[in-house]
């Protein structure tokens, strides 16, 4: 099934995914890296799809959409649809036993390691106190102490998301969930809170969520989100999209479903970790090939003039287009149900492209969707 959308015009998301080195550097990156070409050898079999229109939320495979990108009605509901409630409070480092803080110095960066250009070395990133919101959508005609399924959400808030959901809820494409939209903890990459936070490969950042977040939403909403993983989607873009994908890996018991725009399956990670030395670029490299198939559909999104090695390190692990084909051709290897969507005349997170395709990603994302009894 194909749908036609409308094209609204959009202001870009500032997503600083990368860093350059401190001198001496190598000549700069271009600020627009060149469009790949969705059919070039190495990259998976996709299906051409006609310009407006994107993938049925009823498939699994490999798209390519575009060039242009209509946005889809569901994202402005009309004034019949009933609207859901946003409310928003703050968490402080200092409450936190997970992320008491990190930051990287204004101004400075890392540097490759001359004896392993897969390794930054950072200097510069010291203990910092932060502030981060957390801004909490609950479903029109919500009663309170009902068991919910919800959305997780990076970089928050994603004020893209809820006219979304207010729209497919009332047209009972998905259940009626909650979402909870964390504010990253500041900076980015390397030596940063929000690198920190997203690109490490462990299961620390679900933990802070499922022990410090959602227990201050329940209290203070009093809504009760489900504890069934089925009920549950992790969504981010760029790094938050690699935290998504990190969060089900290593927590599969807590969360089953996965929505991310340019995902950072890049070597990014710091510290290093040996066991996972290139970071969230493990996950197409062989984690998902040698790891018995998990229990996670994901739906996932690259640009064709996404990131390229727009940093000082030059070590084959940082193409973001690259990188999401790559994990294309490892999750259809392992039988995973995912959708990849190649987007043509779109850049790193492109809001034109998020606004046409949100609705059909999460409705693909909850599909199979039953609560438990």
């Amino acid at each position: 099934m194909i749908r036609l959308r409308r094209v609204l015009p959009w202001v870009s998301l500032c997503f600083a995914a990368v860093v350059q080195a401190q001198a001496p550097a190598p000549a700069a990156a271009p600020s627009t890296p060149p469009a790949r070409q969705p059919h070039a050898a190495g990259y998976v079999q996709a299906r051409d799809l006609p310009d407006g229109t994107f993938p049925s939320p009823r498939v699994d495979g490999n798209f390519i959409i575009g060039p242009t990108h209509p946005a889809a009605p569901e994202m402005k509901p009309g004034p019949a649809v009933p609207r859901g409630t946003v409310q928003e409070f703050t968490m402080n480092s200092a409450d936190s036993k997970f992320y008491p803080g990190i930051a990287r110095e204004p101004g400075t960066f890392g540097k490759p390691n001359p004896s392993d250009p897969a390794k930054l070395v950072v200097t510069t990133s010291h203990p910092a106190p932060y502030t981060r919101s957390v801004t909490v959508y609950l479903p029109a005609n919500y009663k309170p102490g009902t068991e919910l399924p919800w959305i997780v959400t990076a970089d928050g808030p994603d004020r893209l998301l809820f006219p979304a959901l207010d729209s497919l809820i009332a047209q009972h494409r998905i259940p009626a969930v909650a979402a909870v939209s964390i504010q990253n903890g500041g900076g980015d990459a390397q030596g940063s809170e929000r690198g920190l936070e997203y690109d490490t490969m462990s299961g620390k950042y679900a933990e802070f969520i499922e022990h410090e977040v959602v227990p201050e939403v329940e209290k203070r909403f009093h809504v009760r989100l489900t504890r069934d993983p089925n009920g549950r989607v992790t969504m981010g873009n760029s790094s938050g999209g690699a935290a998504a994908l990190i969060m089900a890996w290593y927590h599969p018991e807590w969360y089953h479903r996965v929505l991310s725009y340019s995902g950072t399956w890049i070597n990014q990670q710091w510290p290093s970790n040996p066991r996972t030395p290139h970071g969230a670029w493990a996950f197409p490299e062989h984690l998902i090939a040698d790891t018995p198939r998990k229990p996670i559909r994901i739906w996932m999104e690259v640009g064709d003039r996404d990131l390229l090695n727009p940093n000082a390190m030059r070590d084959g692990m940082h193409d973001w287009v690259l990188a999401n084909e790559n994990l294309a051709r490892a999750l259809a290897a392992k039988g995973y149900h995912y959708q990849f969507v190649f987007a043509q005349n779109a850049v790193h997170v492109d809001r034109a492209v998020r606004e046409q395709t949100l609705p059909e990603a999460l409705e693909y994302v909850w599909q199979g969707y039953a609560p438990r009894h």
